[in-house]
């Protein structure tokens, strides 16, 4: 964080210093939640927990160099103490990122959210410093403390935003205003929660609705390829520039092509010029997700060469996103199973077949969670989708969602040991392990909660593998 003086901190939250002899004392390290991160002239911001209340860890962090606490009570060591330790956070980041001379750069979506964060950074990161969200620390805490890890060189700040609601993003864009807005698409991730996809584009509208006029700088970048994000055009007084694979999009991918590895290339247009792309990463859906990066760096300078080197280099910064390690025998892993939609289940099959040419597949499926009322059809779709791309093996992990999905793909077809049923991730394992042989390709994924890249850790574990692509 740039530097500030416990006092200057106390007056940006509103809160009261507490059992500190100097407040001329500065903040010059890290603002941190887990007592673990602590590192001399930190900050420890003390929440309370479901398990754990983080004003126990008070006298620790202190003693391990923190330069104080921000805390709702006073705790016996240097602190401020507020009313609510999470308004006080936002407040601070809110402050400290209009200290800032950085460009803020925004973005959210139902789909691909964090793998075209990582895209972004990694192109930015060659124009000049650039501070990012790390995995997926999109919400009302992990954007403030992303944003705090900023400073005086930081001249990009890549924010990832995520929504359980309506008002979410809204409250996200008061903390952070962003300058550049980015809405990759409206999906069915979490439609349980808002109740339609309406009501997703309604609260993933908002990020263009807190961005600055045209005349002041604000810039709205849109999936033109998605009707519901097109037209928050009308939403925003942002100038607006689309992305995609229409022919009306400003920047724009032609002649796309999956090569036998299931890594895209495509020929990127932008407004100043034309380059070739070839991906490391896997599946042709990361072709929106660098349209939309590509975008991005446009608008902030790059050009087109510029961009499409970038892309071309860039990896994945996060775990168990289309994570492929390559065993010794010939088996192909790829650890998918951070989470899970309909959109990013579908284009991961896809990604799958596409590797498992002239191979055998193995799909390794589980739970898509909060689909409510479309949870039986979505699962059943994704069950017949496997069988309709000739998936050699679906695995179904878990419990009635599972069951879904191998009744989609047996009502499409799938006879015999096409498909099967299991009850959890030690039994996948198992029957993987008896069932694998040289050259296969193995697909894990689900949403978070159910825990299946224990599977795809089992697989690789012992063999020595190499991770092809992080």
């Amino acid at each position: 964080m740039i530097a500030l003086s416990l006092a200057e901190i106390a007056s940006v939250v509103g809160g009261q210093t507490h059992d500190i002899p100097d407040p001329s004392v500065q903040v010059t390290g890290r603002v941190v939640r887990d007592s673990r991160e602590v590192e001399p002239g930190s900050l420890f911001v003390a929440f309370v927990g479901e398990r754990v209340d983080g004003h126990d860890f008070a006298a620790s962090v202190v003693e391990a160099g923190a330069a104080a606490v921000l805390a709702s009570r006073p705790v016996g060591v240097p602190a401020i103490v507020v009313d609510d330790v999470q308004t006080a956070l936002g407040a601070l980041a809110r402050h400290v990122v209009e200290r800032l001379g950085a460009t803020l750069v925004a973005l959210t979506g139902s789909a691909g959210k964090t793998s075209t964060k990582d895209l972004i950074a990694q192109v930015l990161q060659r124009k000049a410093p650039t501070v990012y969200t790390p995995g997926s620390l999109n919400n009302e805490i992990g954007l403030p403390l992303t944003a705090l890890s900023a400073t005086e060189e930081t001249r990009f700040l890549v924010l990832e935003m995520g929504a359980r609601g309506i008002g979410h993003i809204r409250y996200l864009t008061d903390l952070t205003p962003p300058k550049v807005g980015l809405v990759l698409n409206v999906g069915t991730a979490h439609i349980g929660e808002f109740g339609g996809r309406e009501q997703i584009a309604q609260a993933k509208g908002e990020l263009v609705e807190g961005l600055p006029p045209a005349d002041a700088g604000g810039v709205a970048i849109l999936n033109a390829d998605d009707p519901l994000v097109r037209a928050m055009a009308s939403r925003t007084k942002a100038r607006v520039i689309l992305f995609g694979e229409s022919g009306e999009a400003d920047v724009r991918a032609e002649n796309v092509t999956l090569m036998e590895s299931g890594q895209p290339a495509f020929r990127l247009h932008t407004p100043s010029g034309c380059s070739e792309v070839t991906m490391r990463l896997y599946g042709e859906h990361h072709v929106s997700n660098a349209l939309a990066a590509a975008a991005v760096a446009h608008e902030l300078g790059m050009s087109a060469d510029e961009i499409a080197t970038a892309l071309s280099e860039a990896g994945s910064l996060s775990r168990w996103r289309m994570e492929v390690t390559e065993r010794p025998d010939g088996v192909t892993v790829v650890n998918d199973a951070y989470n899970a939609n309909p959109e990013s289940m579908r284009a991961a099959l896809r990604a799958l077949a596409a590797m498992g040419k002239g191979r055998r597949t193995w799909a390794v499926l589980g739970q898509m969670a909060e689909l409510g009322d479309e949870a039986l059809a979505e699962h059943d779709a994704v069950g017949r989708l496997a069988v309709r791309l000739n998936v050699g093996k679906l695995v179904a992990v878990g419990g009635r969602e599972a069951s879904w999905l191998q009744l989609g793909a047996y009502n499409e077809g799938s006879w015999g040991e096409e498909s099967v049923h299991v009850s959890d991730t030690q039994a996948a394992i198992d029957l993987l392990r008896s069932q694998l042989r040289p050259g296969d390709v193995v697909l894990v994924k689900a949403s978070r909660s159910v825990g299946l890249e224990r599977v795809a850790e089992a697989l690789v574990e012992g063999t020595e593998g190499e991770v092809a692509v992080r």
